[in-house]
């Protein structure tokens, strides 16, 4: 495309926006609303996920097993765990382990009391391994097998919090996907209405362009110019608006709800903003170039 075909693209793109004023700012105001909630949907998906992500590092399923089970035993059930698919990391802790580990928690100033123990460990049979997942969403059927293997006395696992990040991620996922889809359809039919409006406002002017040959291409490029721009304005204010929205948002959540950042903190703007920038202008840029692509073929025949 040669420099004065596109600026005379671009130019009358903006006249055409101008002319339909109303309409343009309808169209933009959908779009805005659409890739705001995106955005919006996109910040909370990627934080739950985050939280997953430290729920499957540090929420573990722990196995204890029958009094009298050997060690060798035990070790061999671990080796047969261990190979599960669905595991990623298991830690080992031997009842001589777990009595040292009670004793520097409980016994902290007062170790001569812990000394009646010492040819005696209490916590005899304790030994048990602690598992950890590559989905957390596996942790139901992990625990059911786990429950089948004959020694295994007991297994402790936290289902609610499992049982919460599922249901949490589930619908907002939902929710997002209903929401953005109703809005998508607005932006659409308004964006569809715009370019349709421009295009009688420009009837005679196109059949004059096609008398002196002008090409489809020429034609049509100033509308396609129109609804990409249409859908770039509408794609940038609300990502302004988000970049110091969920500044301030973290912000006001390490401030004032420190116990929870000091387990789960919420991801950095500068850690998601580049990825919602990127697919927050490719969906307001490529809403406005396919709608207007295709409202405007219908309109050639001049």
């Amino acid at each position: 495309m040669r420099i004065s075909t596109f600026w005379y693209c671009l130019k009358q793109g903006i006249i055409n926006i101008c002319r339909n004023i109303l309409f343009s700012l309808a169209s933009m105001a959908t779009i805005s609303a659409c890739i705001f909630l995106f955005c919006l949907f996109f910040a909370i998906v990627a934080n739950v996920q985050n939280v997953t992500q430290v729920a499957q590092s540090t929420v573990g399923i722990t196995v204890f097993f029958a009094d009298d089970l050997p060690e060798e035993r035990i070790l061999s059930i671990g080796d047969e765990i261990r190979s599960w698919g669905e595991v990623r990391e298991m830690e080992y802790v031997s009842a001589e382990e777990a009595w040292e580990s009670f004793k520097s928690e409980y016994f902290k100033g007062v170790e001569d009391l812990a000394e009646g123990f010492a040819d005696d460990n209490p916590l005899a049979g304790s030994a048990s391994f602690t598992i950890f997942l590559n989905d957390i969403g596996d942790q139901d059927q992990v625990v059911s097998r786990l429950q089948l293997i004959d020694g295994v006395r007991k297994v402790n696992y936290s289902n609610s919090a499992v049982a919460g990040l599922s249901s949490t991620a589930k619908i907002v996922g939902l929710l997002s996907a209903v929401i953005i889809g109703v809005l998508l359809a607005v932006a659409v039919f308004l964006i569809s209405n715009t370019i349709s409006v421009a295009a009688a406002f420009r009837r005679q002017e196109n059949e004059i362009m096609r008398l002196i040959g002008a090409t489809n291409y020429m034609i049509r490029a100033p509308f396609v110019v129109e609804g990409v721009l249409l859908g770039l304005f509408g794609a940038m204010i609300p990502l302004g608006g988000m970049y110091v929205l969920y500044q301030k948002a973290v912000l006001f959540i390490n401030e004032r709800y420190q116990v929870i950042t000091g387990i789960f903190a919420p991801l950095p703007l500068q850690e998601i903003f580049p990825y919602m920038t990127g697919v927050a202008m490719s969906l307001g840029v490529g809403i406005g170039f396919l709608v207007s692509f295709f409202t405007i073929y219908k309109h050639l025949k001049v």
